[in-house]
């Protein structure tokens, strides 16, 4: 049974939630949210409209289905309320998510925005890249680095396949794709999709996590999402100048395989697979701990 959040436990969480969004509980086991998250679920601030990005950089146009939570609040949710390490959250310009979830629900799925300033990615290797031959890289990579992660106390990881392969839009300079995960130990494969918009100075990274079979909702999503955020005038990718501008070292085909997240470090390795299986690694309290583990461990449970 799908846990859905209704307005009788929301109303009281989130009363500066828009009407309309809050739902109230249908599971049992949210009559026993923890205070902690309740007031962490209470303080979130969820925007909509016109929202600046990064200064200026760009601009996210957020339509009533959506909400969007700025940098602070999606520290929040991902590291206090889903136990990732701080390190996840960093350089996140905030969340997308759909305006009928909440980050306690165990089929929430969110879009996380986050900028790599490395400069003016060519895109003149678009129509040269194998992606199939590029994918089998890619697992190759995903198994060898599986040593890095159990040492860390992390599930292996394989890379299963794309569950939507990538594509180009020469005319927007947008690159999107789709890849299948699957966590040790889960019964449930991990959907990971990106979105990439390329700029005058650097890549705006849009990754959304869910489970597999949430693939057709976050693609009729992403048409929607792709028309939402767009860079400013003076920093889009027409805008390059090569005499005063740098030019990334890396193009798209890295741009799919990770090239980004490889210069980031372990923790930026592995964000995608805490924030899908939302570890629980430093949130503070106990029984917060725990009441989630229960909650989200269901999600892998296709009987639940």
């Amino acid at each position: 049974m799908k846990t859905i959040l209704y307005a009788a436990l929301l109303a009281g969480l989130l009363a500066g939630a828009p009407i309309g969004f809050a739902q109230k509980l249908e599971d049992p086991a949210a009559a026993q949210i923890p205070p902690e998250l309740v007031k962490l679920a209470k303080e979130l601030h969820y925007q909509q409209g016109e929202i600046d990005l990064k200064g200026g950089l760009a601009k996210l146009k957020v339509p009533p289905e959506f909400h969007f939570l700025d940098a602070k609040d999606a520290h929040t949710v991902l590291v206090k309320m889903w136990g990732n390490p701080p390190e996840v959250a960093e350089d996140t310009l905030g969340l997308l998510m759909p305006a009928d979830q909440t980050p306690l629900q165990k089929d929430c799925w969110v879009v996380a925005v986050s900028y790599a300033a490395d400069g003016y990615v060519k895109d003149d290797d678009a129509t040269k890249i194998n992606y199939d031959k590029l994918l089998q890289q890619m697992q190759k990579a995903t198994a060898k680095n599986n040593a890095a992660r159990t040492k860390e106390g992390y599930p292996a990881l394989e890379l299963v396949g794309w569950a939507a392969p990538p594509h180009y839009d020469a005319a927007t300079h947008k690159l999107y794709w789709a890849k299948e995960l699957k966590f040790e130990g889960s019964k449930v494969n991990t959907l990971n999709y990106d979105i990439r918009m390329l700029g005058r100075r650097g890549v705006l990274v849009l990754s959304a996590v869910a489970d597999i079979n949430q693939l057709a909702a976050i693609e009729k999503q992403t048409p929607a999402i792709l028309g939402m955020v767009d860079f400013n005038e003076g920093h889009r990718y027409a805008d390059f100048d090569p005499k005063v501008d740098k030019v990334a070292t890396y193009g798209l085909a890295a741009l799919v395989a990770g090239g980004i997240a490889t210069k980031l470090g372990l923790f930026k390795l592995l964000w995608v697979g805490l924030l899908a299986a939302k570890k629980f690694i430093i949130i503070g309290v106990a029984a917060v701990a725990a009441w989630m583990r229960k909650f989200f461990n269901r999600r892998k449970d296709p009987a639940a």
